[in-house]
């Protein structure tokens, strides 16, 4: 433990040390003179101005009391609604103010505007100009004419020069609007011209000297220059903190230096502006809290840096504690762990730096925590997997899995030797009679001395299925009972609670086997004396498969099943934790009865009483090796019910189950509950979020591509690539180290285990609002017909959609190449994935290379066409005999 926790201590260390390392600083030239101007608007919060969002005198006085220490001067953009208090307000600080008339569409506001700037430039002698108009030719709003005019009339009732502010360009395209000016009014705002912050300074320097040039003569005042501390990159342009104190630092000392009149918009963040783009809030030198964003001396860091640091190395600090708890962990193991812990960490650090330092409106606010209340389970769910993977690849191995021993004499040989009474029930429904026959002959054929078989076929009144079992039985022997049970309620419950019934009385153990397995000869021999032990009340093996040679798709379905028996199982069983699933199961009947026996109140009646077992203190056992082997579902459809079915029944189970994971409320042990709740959320809860996330997605789609709200991708999407990539490398890591199988049919296992992710989250959807669904019956032994119906339709519309949306974003974001929407589409592929896998399956089944005899003709053919192997040629005669033989028929 003190390895351990030394490993704890490292990472931590080794953490500090990365956000040491990591920590930005830039260098910039100090600025400790006054700013000439700012824009100001007297707004707080979210509210749009036009709406309800009325300036306050004494709040406006606060601001501009701050503001004096900074500037010479403010910028206004109109004269209404409440804005005309600033310039009176202004002057109480000395403070000179550029007025503002907001022009727009809207000739009746224009008028009011006029007016009221009109009026402010009479009464108030600080005010030092009005600018008409704020790139209303820019927007379209005016006619350049139209405007020429209204600057003309301010100009004849105000005694201070007057002009409009417009891009750089407009004034260069335009040169009569400049001589209708006092003063040229110019907007040069690198960001949105996609020039970098390096690139910042110089633009505005080249578009001020190039003013300078074509107007000689005329005072050129760059009205609006800034850069933007948050929000998403145009193209080249990115924006951020550090970016915005280093253009503006670099800015104003080359500006001074050349004795360039200048305004920097803005003085605070206007988080209204929402609909400006992701950077429309974030212009300001100071936050919308009046706080300054950055320092304008010294080198520029992030004075909460260590602040985030220290969150980071808490919450990484306290993920990791669990680790303590784990029975004796490897320093790999705890190391691998730990990790994973300090990584949760630093991304909580992040959520809270995004969270701080954004703003947000009532929409963004609710999709910001509905998208981390999902993130939440997923980082539990990939932490569970790192976890495994720590356990697996460098843990101490399993210990209480049950081996394989040496081989044995046959347990019928002995005549001292007494074994425990097995009673094995074999429930049917409408099953293949040749199959169920297979399955009774194998029974015989147990290498163990006392035993009861009893074989009941419930609710089949076809006597072509019944009838040739019964005389079976008879003919194998008085060991065999046969029943014929017809209206039986419960499902298969409901038979095996009959099958309990007519069991001997001295049985002590109950095997259960379903109708389609054939078991080996050792199958009791081997498991039955873990019995000697009065603590166990349980022993399951794992299902395997006779029949995945069938076709490509059985391959595969082959290769899926086995992951979970000889991965999860096994790492259940260590916290004796097992999930029943029925067949290959032997159970004490003194557990059976204590718990309950079987219940019908959920169409997965094993995992049910297994659970209940456990809950009862019963210990259970487990073992990775086959002693039988059965038949895959028939088809892809078969396989999507069989699995609808487990779903929705252990979603009913975790709803009747659940109270009793309360502290105190059965003998279930903390790593017990965790192993349950974990695997619950690992299956149900993964599967299930992962189409309600996708389907989110899609609503979000037209948002991100119309609306210019794109995904925060730090917090949102790549923890989403993050789960992702630990599930692709938990599946192929865990599939390489526990199962057997060759690497072409871990592929295939991998897409038989992603398409079923529609099936598993229908299923938790039904267990939501529904209490029950009837027992669906797995179709095997190739009794069913394939359905004329595609079985993966809902998989390829919502698979289908998902790529069009990526597409889409694609396609919309070609012009600003936001990184984050390129980043969210290809999220939207990753989660077509399971969809798309199924359409894939689908189509497989009814493909002719479904069938291994394609692949081996194919591969036939290919050695041919490349020399590899001779081709066979027909036999022909020798020449002579034919021309013999053509002699003979011409003489005739």
């Amino acid at each position: 433990m003190r390895a351990v926790a030394a490993v704890l201590l490292l990472v931590t260390a080794v953490h500090a040390a990365l956000w040491g390392l990591l920590q930005e600083k830039q260098q910039a030239p100090d600025f400790r003179g006054m700013l000439p101007s700012v824009s100001y608007a007297p707004f707080a919060g979210s509210a749009h101005p036009d709406v309800d969002n009325i300036p306050q005198a004494e709040k406006i006085r606060a601001d501009l009391k701050k503001l004096s220490t900074m500037t010479r001067a403010i910028r206004l953009y109109s004269s209404t609604g409440g804005v005309e208090l600033v310039p009176p307000i202004a002057a109480e600080f000395g403070l000179k103010v550029m007025v503002g008339a907001w022009i727009d569409k809207n000739s009746e506001r224009n008028e009011r505007e006029i007016d009221a700037a009109i009026n402010l430039a009479r009464r108030n002698s600080n005010v030092i100009g009005v600018v008409v108009g704020n790139e209303v030719i820019y927007r379209g709003e005016q006619k350049i004419d139209d405007l020429i005019e209204m600057i003309k009339r301010v100009k004849k009732s105000v005694n201070v020069p007057v002009t409009t502010g417009e891009i750089w360009n407009i004034w260069r395209d335009n040169p009569q609007l400049a001589n209708s000016v006092d003063f040229i009014a110019a907007h040069v705002l690198p960001y949105w011209e996609n020039f970098t912050a390096q690139q910042a300074v110089d633009q505005a320097v080249a578009m001020f000297q190039l003013l300078r040039d074509q107007f000689p003569g005329k005072r050129i005042v760059i009205a609006e220059f800034g850069w933007p501390s948050a929000g998403y990159n145009l193209r080249n342009a990115e924006p951020g903190p550090f970016e915005q104190a280093s253009v503006l630092r670099n800015f104003v000392t080359r500006a001074e230096a050349i004795g360039m009149d200048y305004n920097i918009v803005e003085a605070i963040d206007q988080p209204w502006k929402f609909f400006e783009g992701g950077v429309g809030p974030y212009w300001g030198i100071l936050n919308a809290s009046r706080e300054p964003k950055f320092a304008w001396t010294g080198p520029i860091v992030n004075e909460n840096y260590w602040k985030l640091a220290l969150l980071a190395l808490l919450v990484g600090i306290l993920v990791s504690l669990p680790i303590l708890r784990l029975e004796r962990p490897t320093v790999m193991q705890a190391l691998m762990l730990s990790a994973a812990a300090n990584g949760v960490g630093a991304w909580v650090a992040t959520v809270f730096a995004y969270w701080a330092g954004h703003y947000f409106v009532f929409g963004s606010a609710f999709a910001m925590t509905l998208g981390l209340i999902l993130l939440v389970p997923l980082i539990l769910i990939a932490m569970a997997r790192i976890e495994e993977i720590a356990d697996v690849a460098f843990g101490r191995g399993p210990h209480r899995l049950i081996q394989k021993s040496a081989a044995v004499a046959p347990a019928t040989i002995g005549e001292q030797v007494t074994f425990p009474k097995v009673s094995i029930h074999i429930p049917a429904y409408f099953e293949p009679v040749e199959m169920l026959k297979q399955t009774l002959d194998a029974v015989l054929r147990l290498d163990y001395p006392n035993f009861e078989c009893v074989c009941i076929i419930n609710n089949t009144p076809d006597p072509a299925f019944w009838q040739p079992i019964q005389d079976h039985c008879r003919a194998l022997g008085e060991r065999f009972k046969f029943i014929n049970a017809e209206k039986v309620q419960g499902f298969k419950a409901g038979a095996l609670r009959i099958a309990m019934d007519r069991t001997a009385a001295d049985a002590e153990i109950i095997g259960i086997i379903d109708a389609d397995y054939v078991v080996h000869p050792d199958w009791l021999k081997d498991l039955v004396p873990v019995f000697a032990d009065p603590r166990v009340g349980l022993v399951q093996a794992p299902q395997e498969h006779r029949d995945g040679d069938r076709s490509l798709m059985h391959y595969i379905m082959n290769g899926e099943y086995a992951g979970f028996f000889d991965i999860g199982m096994v790492q259940r069983n260590e916290h004796n934790a097992i999930i029943v699933h029925g067949t290959m199961c032997l159970i004490r009947r003194a557990a059976m009865d204590m718990a309950g026996g079987w219940s019908s109140d959920t169409i997965c009646e094993d995992t049910d009483l297994g659970l209940a077992i456990i809950e009862r203190g019963w210990l259970t056992h487990y073992t990775n090796q086959r002693y039988g082997e059965g038949l895959l579902p028939d088809t892809y459809e078969a396989f999507k019910k069989q699995r609808h079915r487990w779903a929705y029944g252990g979603f009913q189970i975790v709803k009747k189950h659940w109270r009793r994971f309360l502290p105190g409320a059965s003998r279930l042990s903390p790593d017990q509950r965790r192993e349950f709740s974990l695997g619950w959320l690992n299956w149900l809860g993964a599967e299930s979020l992962g189409v309600l996330v996708a389907i989110l997605n899609l609503i979000w789609v037209p948002i991100v591509a119309f609306a210019d709200i794109a995904i925060p991708d730090k917090i949102l999407t790549l923890p989403i690539i993050a789960s992702f990539v630990v599930s692709l490398v938990h599946f192929v890591a865990l599939y390489r180290m526990r199962v057997k199988v060759k690497a072409g049919q871990m592929l295939g296992a991998m897409i038989a285990a992603m398409s079923v992710q529609w099936t598993v989250s229908r299923a938790v959807a039904q267990g939501l609002i529904t209490e029950h669904l009837a027992f669906a019956r797995t179709s095997k032994g190739g009794l069913s017909r394939m359905s004329i119906e595609f079985q993966a339709f809902w998989e390829a519309v919502i698979g289908v959609l998902l790529l069009v949306g990526a597409a889409v974003l694609i396609a919309t974001n070609g012009f600003k190449q936001v990184h984050e929407i390129y980043i969210f589409a290809g999220v939207l592929v990753l989660q077509s994935l399971p969809f798309l896998a199924a359409v894939a399956i689908a189509i497989l089944e009814n493909s002719r290379i479904n069938s291994f005899s394609f692949w081996r003709n194919s591969a036939i053919r290919t050695a041919e066409l490349i020399g590899l192997r001779p081709v066979a040629m027909p036999t022909i005669a020798a020449p002579s005999q034919q021309a013999a033989s053509e002699i003979r028929r011409d003489t005739n």
